[in-house]
């Protein structure tokens, strides 16, 4: 190997370490969100307990909405682990961000340099729901992953540099995008295809690409996996996933029902701070007819023919577009070079200035929230307004690209430094720090049963409690159990603000304040409140 390629080899495995590096300190030191992570736990928690692994159930309801893949990865990782280690889950989420990343610079490298590619990376990193789904537990980002994978595959099919593996990999690629979150994962890569050839006046090859042997392959992968659940969950389970959440939730979703313009409006701050620079460069690029090569259609296919169907369903959520935004972001590289309007500056002015001012509102409103404070904060705020002023004067010198790269660096950078102060913020976020408390009271008091007042998630405090946390609706309820004298009850402080019967009640017992909530528990002298209040 020449040394020129070992350097550019170094180069290009470097920067993907340093999108690493920069969210690092996150992924170790944050704590499980109660209503989605902490509730995948809780699922996996109850399949291993039980005995499965096709079909998964919360509280001992039937759970369909997902495909088994993430959920075997989250099993693995506790087997891995010896427990649900954060950083050691994260990795599920951040290592296929970066590689679609890596896809998208390797589809594009023959059109593109070194240099844009990198401006390429850290706008795509940077997009709020990019990396946002790279930082949390999620099953999106690999669905985003083996889309991009199978339209990769596709390209090169079409454009002649394909292997003959690729005839599997296509079809395969395609079923893990679904056994990862679902028909979303089938839906995006085939109509895709569908548009591009169209586009192309091409439509009657389509099979030449996805013929009878890949749709062989597919279905072959998907009769395995149901009958999978048919012997594990029975017909009923089988229903539930094939009907109840893929074509009720398209046709009249029980669920996240949204208008048909919704993701017209999310989608400004979906991919923020980036939305306004890659509308500009798109429209500018259609009217004055720059898109030329295939590559630039097959994304603009993408885009269209996804955000059209998408917005047609009637089921809706801000990350459902996660495939496309990486689309977005390559085909704004693409066509940067060939713009030369003034309005491509200004579409990136606006963000940065933005990202100017944001920290300077946010010293100025910093105690508006029910936050302690952190000297990491300060820094983080600092470190966002040194970077956004950069990046500004960038823009001034017309260095746009530069300017690109400062503002998204900037983001990273402040992620990196706000993350240290996550230990004291954690006990707002999660219920770890409870229910950590909750158990070493355990052990020195005589306490049953837990119960939860009137809040979400909090039957998920199984995963940390090893025992089923019952749910109370009303004040009389939690007042009567309180008399028992053999339990745990974890109440949200908000809840005892809104209550003067509540808040008064609260002075009375024994307690402890841990973040946001109550944590109530018996003493050996309960009497005085039994006529409470």
């Amino acid at each position: 190997m020449h040394e020129k390629d070992l350097h550019t080899i170094i180069m290009k495995i470097g920067r993907y370490f340093i999108l690493l590096i920069l969210v690092i300190p996150v992924l170790i030191l944050r704590d499980f969100t109660p209503n989605n992570e902490l509730k995948y736990l809780s699922i996996v928690d109850e399949a291993l307990r039980d005995g499965h692994f096709f079909t998964f159930y919360h509280q001992g309801e039937l759970y369909a909405d997902k495909p088994p893949l993430y959920f075997w990865l989250l099993m693995l990782s506790k087997w891995i682990w010896g427990e649900y280690n954060m950083f050691g889950l994260s990795l599920f989420s951040i290592i296929p961000a970066l590689i679609s990343i890596y896809i998208m610079n390797k589809w594009v490298e023959e059109d593109t340099t070194a240099s844009l590619r990198w401006s390429g990376s850290l706008m795509l990193f940077t997009s709020a729901f990019f990396i946002g789904s790279g930082l949390v537990l999620r099953m999106d980002m690999l669905m985003c992953m083996f889309i991009l994978l199978a339209l990769y595959t596709f390209y090169k099919r079409y454009s002649g540099k394909g292997q003959p593996k690729d005839r599997f990999l296509l079809p395969f690629y395609i079923f893990m995008a679904i056994f990862s979150k679902g028909p979303v994962g089938f839906i995006v890569p085939l109509i895709t295809m569908l548009v591009f050839l169209l586009v192309k006046r091409d439509v009657r090859s389509f099979c030449r690409y996805f013929g009878w042997r890949e749709w062989g392959i597919l279905s072959g992968f998907c009769a395995i996996w149901f009958l999978g659940i048919y012997l594990e969950g029975g017909s009923t389970y089988l229903n539930n996933l094939l009907f109840h959440q893929t074509i009720n939730r398209a046709i009249d979703s029980f669920d996240h029902k949204k208008a048909f313009w919704y993701y017209g409006v999310t989608f400004w701050y979906s991919v923020a701070p980036w939305s306004i620079l890659y509308i500009t460069t798109i429209v500018i690029a259609i009217k004055k007819k720059l898109l030329t090569t295939d590559k630039e259609k097959l994304f603009l296919s993408a885009i269209v023919s996804t955000f059209v169907i998408l917005s047609m369903f009637s089921g809706k959520l801000d990350i459902y577009m996660l495939p496309l935004f990486p689309f977005f972001t390559y085909l704004t590289i693409l066509l940067l070079p060939k713009i030369k309007e003034k309005w491509i500056a200004f579409s990136v002015y606006i963000p940065v200035i933005a990202l100017t001012i944001a920290p300077i509102v946010a010293f100025f409103i910093r105690n508006k929230f029910n936050v302690p404070d952190s000297p990491f904060i300060y820094v983080a705020i600092i470190t966002l307004f040194i970077f956004s002023l950069t990046a500004c004067y960038l823009l001034y010198r017309k260095q746009m690209y530069r300017a690109i790269n400062c503002a998204a660096l900037g983001i990273l950078a402040t992620l990196f430094t706000g993350a240290f102060a996550l230990p004291r913020i954690n006990p707002y976020i999660g219920f770890t720090a409870m229910a950590t408390e909750a158990n070493h009271i355990r052990k020195e008091e005589n306490i049953h049963h837990y119960y939860y007042y009137k809040f979400r998630g909090g039957e998920n405090m199984d995963v940390y409690l090893h025992e089923e946390a019952t749910k109370i609706s009303t004040e009389d309820s939690l007042f009567n159990i309180y008399r028992k004298g053999d339990c745990m009850i974890f109440v949200k402080e908000k809840n005892v603000m809104r209550s003067p019967a509540l808040s008064n009640w609260i002075q009375q017992t024994h307690h402890e304040k841990i973040g946001n909530f109550y944590l109530i528990h018996p003493t050996l002298n309960t009497s005085s409140l039994y006529d409470q209040p």
